[in-house]
């Protein structure tokens, strides 16, 4: 299989287990995963009322640039780079986007 398309799904996999996971909190709210294949970008959405407060969050997003996965952001406790290492992506092949670049090398994941 294509590390391309092997990553896709394992990003499908996590982001849907999150998603699945966080529908189960007594929170009001719902969560909903999105998938764009073409452009290689993949979130998870956080949305909802909660009494009279309303919510629109995107907790995880990730982007998939060649060979590389790029963490976007990660709002998750553990950190969602676990979760797709522990699926079979190696550290080597996961950036941290939301690190500044002069820290990236710093962080034990690719630089870019």
């Amino acid at each position: 299989m294509d590390i391309y398309l092997k990553y896709q799904s394992i990003i499908k996999y996590v982001l849907q287990n999150h998603a699945d996971y966080r529908d189960t909190l007594p929170d009001g709210y719902t969560c909903q995963v999105v998938f764009d294949d073409e452009r290689g970008q993949y979130l998870l959405l956080d949305m909802g009322w909660n009494g009279d407060k309303y919510l629109h969050a995107t907790p995880i997003h990730i982007s998939l640039i060649g060979n590389k996965v790029w963490i976007q952001y990660d709002d998750t406790e553990e950190g969602v780079a676990t979760d797709l290492m522990a699926e079979g992506i190696s550290r080597e092949d996961i950036v941290l986007g939301f690190c500044h670049p002069k820290i990236r090398q710093h962080t034990g994941f690719a630089v870019a």
